[in-house]
């Protein structure tokens, strides 16, 4: 069967985790508006009779300004190494920018299959502009393919699933033939409340809360977990809490009934709030986050 890795890159908010999660069928993936959302890489993967499709969904690239960003931005970096297929997100309805730029330069040092894939085709009324920014962008790489999607209107993903097929080796598949994906049901239950914080905070940046499962047990019909919400200053650690605390019951609220859903059962959630100073700089406490969090 074909059978083979499809790394997911572009700048932050081109739509990366949008399309996993169209792909697999399942919200692995958090995904928000709010710039560089995804802190980890996640497989998705996706199979069929012929076919297992292993997707990795990358942190959006950007400049590294403290240890964090290099650690994330290295986890694009290894994604493209392993690779059979590179997945270069653009957004359609964006200006060509000197991160997407800088991005594809590190594309052309891999000599690997890569398609051009012009994302948010849905906000494009002027189907012309379309075509002009696709001709403009042939001119940058010689791009194996060039497919515009809409994961919000699932166009041309399915396209774009059989054309990856013609690039894969023939191989056995590597996971089993329901898995959706390798990360644990603990780190998507981290994610999940993390995406609640965001969206209850969204004037901060993300990459100033981190959460952490530390407690989880399932049985058939509960889950009861208790997560901790980890922010770099105690002025942000006020802001998730909220005045007497309102905000971060709303959190808990919000992460309580997404878990529900996803699992279909009833959850008990515990959120703690801790204060760890300067923890995008700290890299024994990123290597334990991050090597440890699966």
């Amino acid at each position: 069967m074909k059978c083979g890795y499809i790394s997911i890159v572009g700048r932050p908010n081109v739509g990366k985790s949008t399309l996993l999660n169209k792909i697999v069928n399942m919200d692995i993936s958090i995904v928000s508006d709010v710039f560089g959302t995804t802190l980890n890489s996640i497989k998705g993967i996706y199979t069929d009779l012929d076919s297992q499709l292993i997707f990795i969904d990358t942190p959006g690239v950007s400049k590294a300004m403290n240890k964090l960003g290099k650690k994330t931005n290295s986890f694009v970096y290894d994604s493209l190494d392993i690779c059979d297929v590179i997945l270069f997100l653009v957004d359609s309805s964006v200006y060509f920018g000197k991160t997407d730029k800088f991005i594809l330069n590190k594309i052309k040092q891999e000599n690997k299959p890569c398609f051009l894939i012009l994302t948010k085709i849905d906000k494009i009324k002027d189907k012309s502009l379309l075509f002009k920014k696709i001709d403009e962008l042939k001119k940058e790489y010689e791009f194996n393919e060039i497919i515009p999607i809409s994961s919000i209107n699932n166009s041309n993903i399915d396209d774009l699933i059989k054309t990856i097929k013609k690039y894969l080796p023939q191989r056995d598949k590597i996971y089993e033939e329901d898995d959706i994906t390798d990360i644990s049901m603990r780190f998507i239950a981290s994610e999940i409340v993390r995406l609640s914080v965001l969206e209850n905070t969204y004037d901060e940046l993300p990459h100033h809360v981190m959460c952490k499962t530390i407690y989880y047990k399932e049985s058939d019909n509960k889950l009861n977990i208790s997560v901790d919400i980890i922010v770099d200053r105690d002025n942000l650690k006020a802001l998730v809490i909220g005045k007497s605390g309102s905000n971060i019951k709303k959190i808990g609220i919000d992460s309580r009934e997404r878990l529900e859903k996803f699992l279909n059962k009833h959850v008990n959630l515990e959120t703690h709030v801790r204060c760890q100073k300067n923890w995008q700089n700290n890299e024994m406490f990123l290597r334990e986050e991050f090597d440890n969090e699966n």
